[in-house]
């Protein structure tokens, strides 16, 4: 895709979009981290149901260690993969505590240390709570970089090297939430809505709908 082509398919998604944003709810780097952390592999929308319970019960590492294991598994137990999600959870409270006084750090490696905590995590905290050009690759960007041309890989990493990369400077801050929002609710897993997609006409995906 030539870089004509790539920056208007950002500029027009800004347009459409002009406040892109995470769609889970927190009210500080830590609870967003929690956030993050309980999404893999689950709806945002089931995620907010649950840490609005739990966030307003516990919402520091010192408060979710003193809730303890088996109170927070009940806050979280409709989340798939809450067992394991919760013992990170624990242990990663730990870890600020002990290293970093309780604050998340705004370092990747310092993220990545963390228990729970992968790349695409890291690269979510990095942009959404520390305004750092990061772009974490989830199913939606995956899917959304690969149909339009923007950035073919079959891998995430690849995707997000390569977006890295090629997306123009001062669009990267706000790329990763364009593109999951535009893969959430327009360029969706099946029966893409390419009749209404503001890219449509830019888009290289062969199975369009125009």
């Amino acid at each position: 895709m030539n870089p004509a082509k790539r920056l208007a398919i950002f500029d027009r998604l800004k347009l459409a979009i002009p406040e892109p944003t995470t769609e889970l709810e927190y009210s500080s780097p830590f609870e967003l981290l929690i956030a993050v952390v309980l999404s893999a592999q689950a709806t945002d929308k089931g995620v907010n149901k649950a840490t609005r319970l739990l966030f307003a019960a516990a919402n520091t590492p010192e408060a979710i260690l003193e809730l303890g294991l088996p109170s927070l598994k009940g806050y979280i137990k409709t989340i798939g993969l809450f067992n394991t999600k919760a013992e990170n959870i624990i242990k990663l409270c730990q870890q600020l505590l002990d290293h970093h006084h309780g604050q998340v750090p705004n370092t990747r490696e310092d993220l990545e240390a963390l228990a729970g905590v992968g790349r695409k995590t890291a690269n979510v905290m990095l942009n959404t709570a520390f305004g750092q050009p990061t772009i974490a690759v989830d199913t939606h960007i995956f899917r959304v970089a690969n149909r339009t041309g923007l950035a073919l890989g079959t891998n995430v990493l690849q995707v997000e090297l390569k977006l890295d990369k090629s997306t123009p400077k001062h669009h990267k801050k706000d790329a990763h939430h364009l593109l999951i929002l535009h893969g959430r609710y327009t360029c969706i897993a099946r029966k893409p809505r390419c009749l209404s997609c503001v890219i449509g006409d830019l888009c290289e995906f062969k199975g369009k709908l125009l």
